[in-house]
């Protein structure tokens, strides 16, 4: 990038930043704009503020006006000021901008796709497979994914507070010498305090058969602003595993750069879970270009989603077909590092099944015909005697 264009898009940044001010009534402050909880304040959670910084099209005045009672709707300063104000098909703004689309109800649409509700076991502790569990930490995001499989639940209040569930989840895991890996979530386990967060790691550390502490977490794309030292040195204290969720490239700014620092710096595993989202990143060269930029940032692509068939998203999900394609067209043209396993989580609560272009062409005995990523076939023998 030349100084000229730094410069206009230093510029433009900052414009955009003062509209979204403007939709509070306040100056634009620097100091103000890097404090999280300023951030937290100023989120764009009502239609008049939406009105205020974008062009809205009629679609997307319908779905924030009809939505509001029905689904959470928020958006950062930060990640709104990523969105182009003008431009509807902006991969940015449609991620977080409802539409009237979402009131459709297509065949295989599910409130729960991936029978959560069914598998808990414990309010907000869900034991679906054998040696972990996810733990549902709170209910509430700092911005909130149009395509989020948890909408029946996020910012709903159906969740009971942290506070007078954990002793009846911890006695779970106690019990339960089978489980290994706790996976919080939620909601984003991130926008609690250092000390609950402390306090809640703590205790899930203390049980001994618990090797495994995982978070998923999308407040380094929404708000790398809470990524302070604070935090970081929690996450370091229990050795936390940090599970980020970024969809593209555009959200990979020198704010999310200096969080995943700050986090990789003290020796914090960073992977990224890219949900597959159509007119946002269903493109060959928009996927590399975010698991390249993530790999600069020292976070690990390891799942790319199909998206999940929750109630009203069909208007953001592609086929699997489609995602096959896109596999084909990553793998071999790009390092390994690079290339997340793409996967469906099975509707109804079967898991993660791995989704791949044909490889295996045939199998004669111990000689095994296979195919590459340049399509070209190649012959593998078992060694004598190996069944």
């Amino acid at each position: 990038m030349s100084l000229r264009t730094a410069s206009a898009a230093t510029v433009a940044a900052v414009d955009r930043r003062q509209r979204l001010c403007d939709v509070f009534g306040e100056e634009y402050d620097p100091d103000s704009w890097a404090d999280w909880r300023w951030q937290l304040r100023h989120r764009l959670s009502r239609p008049e503020h939406f009105e205020r910084y974008l062009e809205l099209t009629s679609s997307e005045l319908n779905g924030l006006r009809m939505g509001m009672e029905r689904f959470a709707v928020s958006a950062t300063p930060h990640f709104a000021s990523l969105m182009d104000p003008f431009d509807p098909s902006c991969p940015i703004r449609r991620q977080v901008v409802p539409t009237d689309q979402e009131f459709l109800v297509q065949p295989g649409d599910m409130e729960d796709p991936c029978g959560e509700d069914e598998k808990s076991v414990v309010d907000g502790l869900v034991h679906r497979y054998p040696d972990r569990v996810l733990l549902l930490a709170l209910d509430s995001c700092a911005s909130y994914c149009r395509y989020c499989t948890r909408s029946r639940l996020v910012s709903q209040g159906d969740l009971e507070p942290l506070p007078r569930r954990v002793q009846a989840i911890l006695a779970y895991l106690r019990e339960h010498t089978e489980v290994r890996d706790v996976l919080l979530s939620g909601g984003d386990p991130l926008l609690m305090s250092e000390d609950r967060l402390d306090s809640l790691l703590g205790a899930i550390r203390a049980i001994d058969h618990i090797e495994l502490l995982r978070i998923g977490s999308r407040v380094p794309g929404f708000l790398p602003q809470r990524i302070t030292p604070e935090l970081v040195a929690v996450l370091r204290r229990h050795r936390v595993w940090l599970s980020l969720h970024f969809s593209h490239p555009a959200e990979l700014t020198p704010e999310v750069a200096a969080a995943c620092d700050m986090l990789a710096d003290a020796g914090i595993p960073l992977g990224s879970q890219t949900v597959l989202l159509r007119g946002i990143n269903d493109d060959p060269a928009v996927l590399k270009q975010l698991f390249h930029g993530l790999l600069k940032n020292r976070v690990r692509p390891y799942y790319l989603y199909q998206a999940d068939p929750v109630v009203g998203t069909a208007h953001l999900r592609t086929s699997i077909a489609k995602g096959i394609e896109i596999m084909g067209q990553l793998r071999g043209h790009t390092s390994g590092y690079a290339v997340p396993t793409y996967v469906v989580d099975a509707p109804g609560g079967g898991g993660k099944i791995p989704l791949q272009p044909e490889t295996v062409v045939s199998r004669n005995g111990s000689s095994w015909r296979l195919r590459n990523w340049a399509g070209r076939e190649y012959t593998y023998v078992d060694p004598p005697g190996v069944e």
